[in-house]
C-alpha cells in the first residue's frame, strides 16, 4: 500500500463570520485600489465589510478559505444575479485569493464549494463576470465547468481605461 502524501498547506472552507471582516478587507481592499478585478472604486470600511457579510448569509453565502494555521487566505460569495423575480434561480459568484496563495488551489476549492452550495440551495445557474484579460480567473472558472457565453464591451471604467467583462456560466 502506498502512503498518501499529506498536503503541505491544507486549506478548508467555512462560512464567513463577522469576525472575518478584517481578514476579508485585507484581501479585498488591495484589489480595489490596485487592480481592475473588481469594479469597486472605494475600499471597504470594517462596518461596510461586516454589512456585506450579513448580506451574504442564507441562500447567498460567503465562504472563507482558511489555511492550516487558521488564517483566512481567500473568500468567495454568491450574490443575486439581478433583482427582478424571474432571475431568482440564478446567482453570480465572486472569488478572491491572497496574492501569495494564488495558483495553489485555494480559488478552486472556494469555487467548487460555492457551486456545491448553489446546488444545495436550489439554484439553476451560476454566472461569473470577469474583467477582460484576467486569464487566471477565466481558467479557474473553466476548470469548474463554466463556459464563456459572451463579452460585454467597455462596460466599466477604472484607472482611466475602458474595461470589457467576460461573462461565464455554469448550469447546475
Amino acid at each position: 500500500m502506498i502512503a498518501a502524501v499529506p498536503d503541505p498547506s491544507p486549506v478548508r472552507t467555512r462560512l464567513a463570520t463577522l469576525a472575518d471582516a478584517e481578514a476579508i478587507r485585507d484581501i479585498y481592499n488591495p484589489a480595489v485600489t490596485g487592480t481592475t478585478v473588481t469594479f469597486d472604486l472605494v475600499p471597504r470600511t470594517v462596518e461596510a465589510q461586516q454589512e456585506w457579510i450579513r448580506a451574504h448569509s442564507g441562500a447567498h453565502p460567503a465562504l472563507v478559505a482558511v489555511d492550516g494555521a487558521g488564517r483566512v487566505v481567500g473568500f468567495a460569495s454568491l450574490s443575486p444575479y439581478r433583482s427582478r423575480p424571474a432571475y431568482s434561480t440564478t446567482v453570480e459568484d465572486s472569488v478572491y485569493v491572497e496574492p501569495h496563495e494564488q495558483g495553489r488551489g485555494v480559488g478552486g476549492r472556494l469555487l467548487a464549494d460555492l457551486v456545491e452550495m448553489a446546488v444545495s440551495h436550489g439554484f439553476h445557474a451560476v454566472m461569473a463576470r470577469i474583467v477582460g484579460g484576467h486569464e487566471a480567473s477565466i481558467a479557474l472558472h473553466r476548470s469548474c465547468g463554466f463556459e464563456l457565453v459572451g463579452i460585454e464591451r467597455e462596460v466599466g471604467r477604472k484607472f482611466g481605461r475602458w474595461l470589457d467583462v467576460a461573462l461565464m456560466q455554469r448550469l447546475l
